[in-house]
């Protein structure tokens, strides 16, 4: 049996259906019957439509059936609304992508930089808002492999970046460091010694002396302030009292 079409192959026009037969006796009705919203859904439409009611509208198993992003998931669907008539304009504010933080391991009782910063985010739901030093505002997030966060300024960090940066300021006088700058220097150099922040984190990465790499301190010291465990200052960073009493 042929699937119906709604559209004239010449035209474009929306066809009507104007009679109806009974395959069993021969019995046909002849009208003008008016096509519902879903008939006139299109192949991939209907398909989609399908596969939403399929599971059960979870987003995230629909996802994993048809092999599609979080963003064209929710694209999708609004377009089906749209053709439905429910809706007639793009959602104003597209959620972001749901992040699966349920099997993401913490230690609430870690005193660890690195596990304090993964269950503040784990406990917000995996994302997370913070202020840089100049003010403007950054999107943080857990990585679902437990181990890094993202950034869309930066290339993925393991939550270990901030043990090292905290090992750096409880060696230093007053438990404050300079950040550094790797924007403009190498590992080494004035400015970025491996007793800056910048140059910890080079360090931390594998660079040796006299190679240079990415400067992610502005997002990581803010990141560090936004869980009270260091405050981020101009040009430096420091210990808070809070958590240097904690371990």
């Amino acid at each position: 049996m042929s699937i119906m079409i709604n559209k004239c192959p010449s035209c474009h026009t929306d066809l009507e259906i104007s009679v109806l037969r009974c395959p069993e006796c021969g019995l046909e009705l002849k009208n003008n019957f008016e096509l519902s919203a879903f008939d006139r859904l299109n192949e991939e439409k209907a398909a989609f439509l399908m596969a939403f009611l399929r599971n059960r509208g979870n987003l995230k198993n629909l996802q994993s059936e048809l092999q599609i992003s979080y963003p064209l998931a929710k694209k999708k669907l609004n377009e089906l609304l749209i053709a439905l008539g429910i809706t007639n304009k793009e959602p104003e504010d597209d959620e972001p992508e749901e992040i699966d933080v349920s099997s993401i391991l913490v230690d609430h009782n870690s005193k660890k930089a690195s596990e304090i910063i993964k269950s503040k985010l784990v406990d917000a739901g995996g994302r997370a808002m913070i202020r840089l030093y100049g003010g403007e505002m950054r999107e943080i997030a857990a990585s679902p492999n437990g181990r890094d966060f993202l950034c869309p300024q930066l290339i993925p960090y393991s939550y270990a970046v901030f043990d090292a940066i905290v090992d750096l300021l409880l060696r230093s006088p007053g438990y404050r460091a300079k950040k550094g700058n790797a924007r403009n220097y190498k590992l080494g150099e004035p400015g970025c010694e491996e007793s800056t922040v910048a140059g910890t984190v080079l360090t931390f990465m594998g660079k040796k002396p006299g190679e240079s790499g990415l400067d992610p301190v502005f997002i990581l010291a803010a990141v560090l302030d936004w869980a009270g465990i260091a405050t981020n200052g101009r040009g430096e960073i420091s210990l808070t009292a809070s958590y240097r009493c904690s371990i």
